[in-house]
């Protein structure tokens, strides 16, 4: 609907639409004129309220026209908004509407104002060498510091809002002559298409913009650190900013990404190769660990060594549960003391977690109810799982049913479930992106930052797995 002229219709139609009493109505005059500024108390900046618009107005004199108007209030962010429904919105974002007599047309100004977070080094991404700012709930905070990482006309950022009634600032990031064209049309369409109550955090966005709904597995990449993800779209990939949330998306995805810390591109070739083996080892050992401990002790007892196997046997005398149940069962008590140590406040789930994890486990033991060793594999598997904590959360399932698959079948099922889950990875694609590059299909210059972490002037090309408009990256001096 567009504004009238009459300024008391355009009243009575936002006074009917905007009831709530923290919405400011200020009536003024300008020159000869009367006018309306309308705000949000708790979003606006009054004293740039006063500096910028209200004492520039009081200085009109006469019937001003809208050219001159516009150019005598200070403010830099400043528009002409013509509709009902654009003024209701920019109110709600935080701007200053201001609706004059005779004057079809409103003029918004830019003045929001809110308590933010400081900016800290984020939880899951320490480092010990290396930037330790982590992007904070504000979108332009978040947008200034990828400024600040990347100088330069290229980087574009595209906006939007999504949320019928949070009206979610959204924030599309790439870098013009990197990013595939086709790939920016694509997601941008995606979000554009999203129809839901609020945003409230990117997690919502992420689950949108999956191609495949109901995958176990991870589609969408995410990092709080501007660094990381400065380093990811220099790579050609997309990110997303969702104001209100510290973390930012990033599209295509693939499954190595969560292997490599910011860490290994600030420490040396050879520690960082180390500590990428050291990864893959553990999740490995997390994964199967439980499952093959005990198909071993139902259906293999030849796999295990004597000496060992008399150990085991000892231990489970008087054990009430069977391996399988044993093993389940002290996999719950672990994912229970995990979630109550995330849960409880900060100080109080240390304490459950070091009380859960050393009285009851030694506790269970004496009393006969697990084994030793059963509680040693659990714990080591919980401690492997967390050496790449992207993710956990989907380990920590598959470890389960690789667990139940082991204890009903054997080793045999486990061989077979592990074939299933390789066909199913080799065949998964997000975004015409193999989820498993550059191992599958190989790409041979990608093997340089993939479990091998390459020297910085042999990284020369960006990955070819990723769809990107400008391959070389470092230009080479002879």
């Amino acid at each position: 609907m567009q504004l009238y002229n009459s300024l008391s219709k355009n009243q009575q139609i936002l006074k009917q639409k905007l009831t709530s009493d923290d919405i400011t109505f200020l009536e003024l005059k300008i020159g000869d004129l009367n006018a309306l500024l309308i705000f949000v108390n708790d979003l606006v900046n009054k004293d740039m309220l006063g500096q910028l618009i209200l004492r520039p107005a009081t200085s009109i004199k006469g019937n001003p026209d809208s050219d001159r108007l516009f150019d005598v209030f200070l403010n830099p962010e400043k528009s002409k908004v013509s509709t009902i429904e654009k003024t209701i919105e920019d109110i709600m974002m935080g701007n200053a509407l201001l609706l004059i007599d005779n004057f079809n047309f409103a003029l918004s100004f830019g003045l929001k104002h809110f308590e933010k977070r400081a900016i800290t080094e984020p939880p899951t991404s320490t480092v010990i060498k290396g930037p330790r700012e982590g992007f904070v709930e504000s979108l332009p905070v978040n947008i200034s510091m990828m400024r600040r990482k990347l100088k330069s006309p290229d980087l574009i950022f595209e906006n939007l809002s999504i949320g019928r009634y949070s009206a979610t600032p959204i924030a599309l990031c790439y870098i013009n002559g990197i990013a595939d064209k086709k790939l920016v049309k694509q997601i941008k369409s995606k979000l554009q298409n999203i129809d839901i109550d609020a945003v409230l955090d990117s997690s919502y966005i992420s689950k949108f913009i999956c191609e495949h709904k109901f995958s176990l597995f991870k589609q969408v990449g995410n990092t709080e650190k501007p660094d990381i993800l400065a380093g990811k779209i220099l790579e050609g990939r997309i990110a997303i900013f969702v104001d209100g949330s510290p973390i930012a998306l990033t599209v295509p995805y693939l499954l190595i990404e969560d292997f490599q810390s910011a860490s290994d591109y600030y420490n040396s070739s050879y520690s960082a190769t180390l500590a990428r083996y050291i990864r893959i080892i553990s999740v490995t050992l997390a994964l199967f660990l439980p499952a093959l401990f005990v198909s071993a002790e139902l259906f293999h007892l030849q796999l295990i060594p004597l000496s060992f196997l008399l150990t085991i046997v000892n231990s489970i005398k008087g054990i009430p549960l069977s391996p399988s149940y044993e093993m389940f069962f002290t996999l719950l008590i672990f994912e229970i003391l995990n979630e109550a140590s995330v849960r409880m406040p900060k100080y109080v789930g240390m304490v459950v977690s070091i009380v859960g994890g050393l009285v009851l486990g030694e506790t269970a033991v004496n009393a006969g109810i697990i084994s030793a060793p059963t509680l040693m594999i659990v714990a080591l598997s919980g401690i492997c799982l967390y050496t790449v904590p992207e993710l956990e959360q989907t380990f920590s399932i598959l470890r389960i049913l690789f667990l139940l698959i082991g204890g009903t079948m054997g080793l045999y099922a486990i061989l077979m479930s592990v074939a299933f889950l390789t066909v199913y990875l080799v065949s998964f694609e997000n975004y015409q992106t193999p989820i498993l590059a550059p191992f599958s299909p190989l790409i041979k210059s990608d093997m340089k930052d993939g479990i091998y972490k390459g020297f910085i002037h042999e990284l020369d090309m960006r990955p070819q797995s990723i769809n990107n408009l400008n391959k070389r990256r470092i230009k080479k001096v002879k």
